[in-house]
């Protein structure tokens, strides 16, 4: 994700944890601070409390952690707050060794895909925050501004040595450099009274790669076929299945549904990405693109009014109607970057009864709405770059009316 950003009807669920605190109640008093939207909420899935990335290009960890701290908490697992900077480590290392062997030729840089969370787990474990917190000399915030610097610097140089070629213990340097901004890696720890290695302690857990699955939509590759989309931050070249707009959201409402958080990428920098509104729209941008719900209290303004009135801020406004066109069209002219990642873990409504997803962020609880945001399905249809949730949730029920994603091996109900 780019460094700038920091990287039916629905059954009701309990809310498991402090995680998941924003009440109805709430939601609506913070949507009269703002003097524009009132949300309330519908259904939550549970979650853990929300963190802060800072002042790092991690968000992808966060939210992939995220996910599976919410996984362990519908398995009954209990409360866990897993290490973003185990993630991180790791797939610095993992990132590095390809960057070499592509001599350069490849994206090395802080951003990553929500799939690279559970790719280290298989590889390296997992551990918690109290184990290793990637937090070092007294500090309190992540700062990875001069890691990456160091990072690729020393990589480079490594690549373009006059002998042109690399030694065996480079890879020493570069865990060297990890190790100094990072922490070194403990090799066992003690949690609750166990002992246990990464490994054993992810095996404990349950989290496994093979138990998830990434969904992207795109005109430019078949229909349910997966094959490596062409983001920067894909450096893995993760296999994501291909699957239709209108399907992208259905898997959303029937993950949530079920009770299964969905990891989200998407990009925020948009005008309707509100960072202290705390909702993402696609608002109209001329006087044709407004539905004919919202005709009446619009009739009569210029396109360029209505552009004023969309940069505001303030009241309801409508929004564009996505087509799987709109939302190709907006990738291949990177207008839709992968810009960011996070937790999509419940529905809400407005105060005119319309719906979106609440979403947990990486910001911190200062950001959005305590760290939350409201997204609509409008902008979820035009701006996800991926989606990832545990294959479980895409089971058949009985009574559901069900489509498969044939090649991509997943019955969707």
């Amino acid at each position: 994700m780019k460094k700038y950003l920091l990287c039916g009807v629905l059954c009701a669920l309990l809310i498991g944890v402090a995680g998941a605190k924003n009440t109805s109640k709430q939601t609506k008093e913070d949507g009269k601070d703002t003097g524009a939207y009132v949300f309330t909420d519908k259904v939550l899935v549970p979650v853990t409390p929300v963190k802060d990335q800072a002042k790092s290009g991690t968000c992808w960890s966060f939210s992939g952690t995220a996910m599976a701290e919410s996984e362990l908490l519908r398995r009954g697992k209990g409360v866990y707050d897993l290490s973003e900077m185990w993630i991180v480590r790791h797939t610095y290392l993992e990132k590095a060794i390809k960057y070499a062997r592509l001599h350069g030729k490849a994206n090395f840089s802080e951003g990553g895909t929500l799939d690279d969370v559970v790719y280290i787990v298989d590889r390296y474990g997992i551990v918690p925050e109290t184990v290793y917190s990637g937090l070092k000399d007294g500090a309190s915030r992540h700062s990875h501004e001069e890691l990456s610097v160091a990072l690729k610097a020393y990589t480079d140089a490594v690549i373009g040595n006059p002998s042109k070629r690399l030694s065996a213990s480079w890879i020493d340097g570069l865990n060297g450099i990890l190790d100094a901004y990072l922490g070194p890696c403990p090799e066992k720890f003690v949690y609750d009274g166990k002992e246990y290695t990464p490994k054993s302690f992810a095996q404990e857990l349950g989290i496994r790669r093979d138990d998830y699955v990434v969904f992207t939509a795109m005109t430019h590759h078949p229909l349910y076929t997966a094959f490596p989309l062409e983001i920067p931050d894909n450096w893995n070249w993760s296999p994501f299945c291909n699957v239709t707009m209108e399907e992208l959201g259905r898997i959303v409402d029937v993950s949530l549904r079920k009770g299964y958080a969905v990891n989200w990428a998407s990009d925020v920098s948009e005008n309707g990405f509100g960072f202290r509104e705390g909702r993402a729209i696609v608002p109209v941008e001329s006087a044709a693109e407004i539905p004919a719900a919202d005709s009446a209290r619009w009739k009569g303004l210029t396109d360029d009014e209505i552009r004023k009135r969309t940069l505001l801020k303030t009241g309801v406004l409508p929004e564009r109607q996505i087509t799987p066109e709109m939302r190709q069209q907006a990738f291949d002219r990177y207008e839709t970057t992968d810009d960011h990642g996070m937790l999509i873990m419940g529905v809400a409504e407005d105060q005119n009864g319309n719906q979106y997803y609440k979403v947990k962020n990486s910001w911190g609880e200062r950001a959005g709405r305590h760290g939350y945001w409201y997204a609509s399905p409008a902008y979820v249809a035009g701006k996800t770059i991926e989606l990832v949730l545990p294959r479980a949730a895409l089971g058949v029920d009985p009574g559901d009316d069900a489509f498969r994603i044939e090649r991509c091996g997943i019955v969707l109900s």
